[in-house]
């Protein structure tokens, strides 16, 4: 069985094996792939799914592949938020986009790509046929257009907009928050959770989701670019609506404390007599990263 300490590198093991290099004729395009999906980061999200399901005592190892999946959708997003069309950022992770290296058609394709490879990942996983079927579906409900692309385009629609808070939470449940509690609901739905518990599961990662977006855009301000690996400054000089312009400072910091708690007291009430310390503690972690 995966130990806890060694769930990073087994993502990272696991993900390289995903996309073979070779001399066939869609090399070109499984680089493209390989150069964002193992470009590094922090991994929340296949850890949220193995956190979970370890909290309900599957073997994350059988997991494992669900959780790489929900990967592969996260640098998918990456990769087209990146796009010229979109947010035409320069960098990422540290590194220049992938449609700096690559040209933007092959970078559209490698996040198309990476989408199916997802979907085909989750249901040749060991899970019984009606755990991976249910999986499956809380990713594709939660990456289409009642989530993280109604978020993305909803975010379109903003620009140049001087929105209300209700509106950019409605942006960023969608846009940030959908992935997050798609891995939280996915790992307890591996793990064969009650659907209350997946409800529950994936409240948490909406609140979660939240405060990450609201630390993000105070980072965007406060930050480096060699700390944060990306670009830094860019919201303000676009003019983006964010938490920091809306709110300020200490409002974002009381209002990620007050998400992080609440998440956390979801958890509490429907994990009762299970081991939550393992998503308690990355919530912590995400409430004061640098990065």
């Amino acid at each position: 069985m995966i130990q806890k300490t060694d769930f990073i590198e087994k993502i990272n093991s696991y993900l390289n094996s995903c996309i073979p290099q070779s001399d066939i004729i869609q090399d070109g395009l499984a680089q493209s792939m390989r150069y964002s999906l193992l470009a590094g980061g922090k991994r929340i999200r296949p850890l949220l799914v193995l956190e979970f399901a370890a909290a309900l005592g599957e073997n994350p190892e059988k997991v494992l592949p669900v959780a790489c999946a929900v990967e592969m959708i996260h640098t998918y997003s990456l990769i087209h938020d990146d796009l010229p069309c979109m947010d035409n950022d320069v960098l990422r992770r540290g590194k220049p986009t992938n449609h700096v290296v690559y040209g933007e058609c092959t970078a559209t394709l490698a996040g198309d790509a990476l989408q199916p490879l997802a979907f085909e990942t989750i249901l040749s996983s060991e899970l019984s046929a009606e755990r991976a079927v249910r999986c499956a579906r809380i990713l594709a409900e939660c990456i289409g257009m009642k989530g993280m692309c109604l978020g993305q385009y909803l975010d379109m629609l903003g620009e140049g907009k001087e929105l209300t808070a209700e509106e950019l939470d409605l942006i960023n449940n969608n846009k940030t928050g959908a992935l997050l509690a798609a891995s939280c609901g996915i790992g307890t739905a591996a793990a064969g959770g009650s659907e209350r518990q997946i409800n529950a599961a994936m409240n948490f990662g909406y609140k979660i989701g939240l405060a990450f977006q609201i630390r993000d855009d105070i980072l965007d301000v406060i930050s480096t670019s060699e700390e944060l690996g990306k670009n830094v400054g860019s919201d303000a000089e676009e003019k983006k609506n964010t938490y920091m312009v809306l709110l300020g400072r200490e409002k974002c910091e009381n209002e990620i404390k007050r998400l992080t708690e609440e998440a956390i007291s979801v958890l509490e009430e429907e994990f009762r007599g299970f081991d939550i310390s393992a998503p308690v503690e990355l919530a912590r972690s995400m409430e004061n990263r640098k990065n």
